[in-house]
């Protein structure tokens, strides 16, 4: 059995979640201190590709990615790079479909926290910097932690817009969620059902951690 497609999604799984992680969490900030109307306008922006058919997410991708697309076309002419149809094409499309997880948990924990504390450590003259990752970040670190583990576990089951924009090659960019479907499209039901229930084990293992790292939290708060 083959291991590559569940080593290569852990690898797409893993950068994507940390990339979002920072992302996310400096979207969350800025966006929760905007005006109503503008942040309104952003939450749809940022949180559409949570509604949209990864297909359509895809698709989008291939136009801005695409060898004959700007983007595309830009990395493929000055540094003979092609930004689709490789393994590492899977983490754009990933990192989009995830982002909206992790935007809107950290923004809700973000909006949740007591600014009290921040004001109090600006009297002692704590930078913004400090106050940031010292006093915010670790009072905010559930709703954070939540979102990098949904974000991750979502990403390891992404099938839609990683098929189009980074395809099935095996050894290549095979993931398990193109393995499965295309192990059953050559009737394979067999291998395919081993990398259903490996999916669905480490989905579990992930939703463990989750209610682990709640329950801390809950009981604190009693």
């Amino acid at each position: 059995m083959d291991l590559y497609p569940l080593t290569n999604s852990l690898r797409i799984a893993a950068i994507s979640a940390a990339v979002v992680f920072f992302i996310g969490i400096a979207a969350a900030y800025y966006i929760a201190k905007c005006p109503r109307i503008i942040k309104g306008i952003l939450d749809v922006i940022f949180t559409l590709p949570l509604v949209l058919p990864p297909t359509v997410v895809g698709y989008l991708l291939l136009l801005v990615l695409g060898p004959k697309r700007p983007v595309g076309a830009f990395f493929l002419e000055n540094f003979d790079v092609k930004l689709t149809m490789q393994w590492w094409s899977a983490i754009f499309a990933v990192t989009v479909i995830v982002f909206p997880l992790m935007y809107r948990t950290a923004r809700g924990a973000f909006e949740n926290f007591d600014e009290n504390l921040a004001s109090a450590g600006r009297t002692l003259g704590l930078s913004n910097t400090y106050i940031f990752w010292r006093i915010r970040i670790p009072a905010c670190k559930q709703g954070i932690i939540a979102g990098v583990v949904l974000s991750f576990a979502r990403a390891l089951g992404e099938y839609g817009a990683t098929s189009m924009i980074a395809g099935y090659t095996p050894g290549k960019t095979a993931t398990v969620s193109t393995a499965v479907y295309n192990l059953w499209r050559t009737g394979n039901d067999a291998l395919a059902l081993k990398w259903v229930l490996i999916n669905i084990a480490i989905s579990a293992v992930v939703l463990l951690c989750i209610n682990l790292v709640e329950k801390p939290y809950k009981r604190r708060a009693r």
